[in-house]
């Protein structure tokens, strides 16, 4: 009965044990660099969109003065809004185009700025080519960001990559050293980034940046003070 039980141990039990623990062991280690792997391949989709926002909000700022507080408004800002695009002609180091263009202001004195700038492209464009002047246009913003990206889809900035949940959003004006400095921050948790893999492991990721003093998840710019719209993954 003994030898039985042994036996059985030895080619049933022992074998299987071994087995389990292999597994187990292999699991430890697949885990983590899985986890890793869907974690790195999230950050870069998410990075991109993020610095979509700070473009777009950059843009956003120069026309007026200030961040957009909301998704929405930004996204409307890129449909339906437009950007100054100012074109230069000529150089200023071009001596004789100077002294010919001052000649040519002299004789429409009652002109001044963009006005006289349209007359000076009115008559480059007539065919007075020695000419320095600045332009002034507006544009589409659609037409003028993104124009590189294929595919791109301006509503999409609204989400979370893989979680379908909302970006947080924030934007203020701030002041700083007695200036009002606008601010604007977008975040992405990692709690929504990473939902859908392992939960222990992102609760780890949570505790070692919140251990670092660090955002647990991914952000750009920033409302407490100026950071020159930095991503905490630069």
């Amino acid at each position: 009965m003994g030898s039985i039980i042994r036996k059985v141990f030895t080619y049933l039990l022992l074998p299987a044990a071994i087995a389990g623990l292999t597994y187990a062991l292999v699991k430890s280690i697949m885990e983590p660099v899985e986890f890793n792997k869907h974690k790195d391949y999230r950050t870069e989709i998410a990075v991109q969109r993020l610095k979509d926002i700070r473009d777009l909000q950059v843009a956003f700022k120069n026309v007026n003065a200030r961040y957009s507080p909301t998704i929405d408004s930004l996204i409307w800002f890129y449909n339906e809004g437009s950007m100054t695009i100012t074109l230069q002609v000529g150089s200023k180091d071009d001596s004789l185009a100077m002294a010919n263009t001052d000649r040519v202001k002299k004789q429409f004195r009652n002109l001044k700025g963009e006005k006289l700038n349209q007359k000076l492209h009115e008559l480059y464009l007539a065919g007075e080519q020695n000419l320095v002047f600045q332009v002034n246009s507006k544009i589409p913003v659609k037409d003028t960001l993104f124009t590189d990206r294929h595919g791109f889809v301006v509503d999409s900035l609204a989400f979370i990559p893989f979680s379908g949940d909302s970006i947080i959003m924030e934007s203020t004006i701030k002041k700083v050293s007695g200036v009002n400095v606008p601010l604007f921050e977008a975040s992405m948790p990692y709690k929504s980034l990473l939902k859908g893999l392992d939960n222990q492991l992102r609760v780890n990721l949570d505790a070692e940046q919140e251990d670092k003093g660090r955002y647990k998840g991914l952000q750009v710019g920033s409302i407490t003070a100026p950071n020159n719209n930095a991503g905490n993954w630069e």
